[in-house]
């Protein structure tokens, strides 16, 4: 059955969203950023290097959570695309994420003492199931609001930038509490991420971030809701089984949009190179380039610092050169700073460790790593929007949950899969683990050899083949005008048949 749906109706929109809406619905990706930053840093390291869990089984953990919450992702964007009530489509579900957001991810890094290998593995397993599972409540939903806010072709550019920041300034926040304060150096761990007591009060203050960031992006976006797109026409009355059928059939039909089926496996790549980068940058951190926990501090805020900078003018670039441009220069510019730091020391052609000029070096790289791949992290939100709405025209159907929910699921099996990968990877280079390890001498030299390579070209280089699939998207700004142009006119047909 195609849904007709009510909502922007008007023809190509040149109209700006207020200043406190955009900021409000930014606000609420902060929650994500806080989320993805203990997790990309600190969870694998904490159950494997502190608590001494086998890497094999860390990353088992948490690859079978990310896969578990990737399929629930085109389920809570399907549900959320037909749902129905006074809050609307999107709200009732920014709302129930609140709490077992918050309570479950205070768990997740507090797990009882005297627990076994297979003991840390089952709890870690659970609460990340747990963690993701309420963030895909959230994300979801949150993301295809942000594509119902305007139909503005640069507009949009601009709410993603919102996002973008708020999201990076999450991640920023979670670096600060906490090589700034909980795991910060002191006499009895100089290195304080290998601090265990540290861990859950640093859960407990992120918990808390977490829901109010939640609340404040529901509450602050609740007033759009009359003037959002509504399903209309007959309900349909699903089974548990029918809504999975039903989800299954919208994300396939998604798969067999070309612009979107490009962008898609372009972003696999990209998110499989993003898992293996989050899960061992810890590792380089420590012991390839051997920095101190002061120094990790200034080197974690570079990069968010860059992309918060970068997001500032990711929409007037847009503007001056279209966005698959955008997207492509972004993709590269990530992959070869990330390549080149480690070539050039495994070549001895880079600062030593210890120095002031390896810290500054660093520092500066990730910094324009971060200026340029914001804009391809804003440039792809952009034309998933925009993929939508030519896909309502096609279909008559709005379905940026969908469309949103299946790039989540992409992001998300692909970065379990980088999870998996370095767990085994660190086991297979036989990387000794335990909080005694704690400095570079402990560690064999070829082991951090192998580190860096996996951690830097192996990894990274495999950004050609995410270029190549973004090279067949076709929409430009040109061709979405007509689409809008269109849509309004089948809009106007829809609402004077049901009138």
């Amino acid at each position: 059955m195609i849904e007709s749906f009510v909502g922007m109706g008007n023809r190509v929109d040149k109209s700006q969203l207020r200043f406190s809406i955009k900021l409000a619905y930014g606000v609420g990706q902060a929650a994500e950023g806080l989320k993805n930053t203990a997790f990309g840093i600190f969870v694998l390291f904490y159950y494997n290097q502190v608590l001494g869990l086998s890497g094999t089984l860390a990353g088992l953990a948490l690859g079978i959570a990310l896969v578990f919450d990737a399929v629930s992702d085109p389920l809570a964007g399907s549900v959320s695309d037909h749902w129905r009530s006074k809050l609307g489509r999107r709200h009732p579900f920014l709302y129930a994420a609140i709490l077992p957001m918050a309570v479950s991810f205070y768990f997740l890094l507090t797990p009882p003492a005297g627990l076994g290998q297979f003991g840390l593995f089952a709890w870690l397993l659970a609460f990340s199931v747990i963690v993701r599972g309420a963030m895909t409540l959230y994300y979801v939903p949150h993301v295809a609001l942000g594509a119902e806010l305007t139909t503005n072709f640069h507009e949009r550019t601009a709410v993603v930038g919102y996002r973008q920041f708020f999201g990076t300034f999450g991640g920023l926040l979670a670096v600060i509490i906490g090589f700034g304060y909980f795991f910060a150096s002191s006499p009895e761990f100089p290195r304080g991420q290998f601090n265990h007591d540290a861990y859950p009060p640093y859960a407990l203050v992120l918990s808390l971030l977490m829901a109010l960031s939640i609340f404040v992006t529901a509450r602050g976006t609740q007033s759009q809701i009359p003037r959002l797109p509504q399903p209309t026409g007959p309900i349909e009355a699903l089974s548990a089984w029918g809504v999975i059928v039903r989800m299954m059939h919208e994300t396939i039909d998604a798969l067999r949009h070309p612009s979107f089926r490009w962008l898609f496996f372009g972003v696999l790549v990209v998110f499989l190179m993003v898992g293996v980068d989050g899960s061992l940058n810890l590792y380089m951190n420590s012991f390839f380039w051997e920095l101190k926990s002061s120094e990790l501090l200034y080197f974690y805020i570079a990069s968010p610092i860059g992309v918060m900078i970068g997001a500032t003018f990711a929409s007037k670039l847009n503007e001056w050169f279209d966005k698959k441009p955008s997207v492509v220069w972004g993709t590269s510019w990530w992959a070869a700073l990330q390549i080149i730091p480690v070539v050039l020391r495994l070549l001895d052609m880079f600062p030593q460790n210890g120095t002031q000029a390896l810290v500054v070096t660093l520092i500066v790289i990730k910094f324009l790593q971060g200026v340029g791949v914001v804009q391809a992290l804003v440039t792809f939100s952009s034309m998933i929007a925009d993929v939508a709405d030519e896909n309502e025209l096609r279909t008559g159907k709005r379905q940026e949950g969908v469309f949103f929910a299946a790039v989540s699921f992409a992001n998300k099996c692909t970065t379990g899969l980088g999870n998996v990968v370095a767990g085994v990877a660190l086991d297979l280079i036989a990387w000794p683990r335990g909080a005694q390890i704690q400095t570079a001498a402990d560690v064999p030299a070829a082991t951090i050899h192998q580190l860096g390579l996996l951690y830097g070209p192996i990894v990274a280089g495999f950004v050609i083949v995410s270029v190549w699939c973004y090279s067949h998207y076709h929409l430009t700004r040109e061709r979405h005008e007509e689409i809008m142009l269109a849509l309004s006119d089948k809009r106007r047909e829809r609402a004077a048949e049901a009138a």
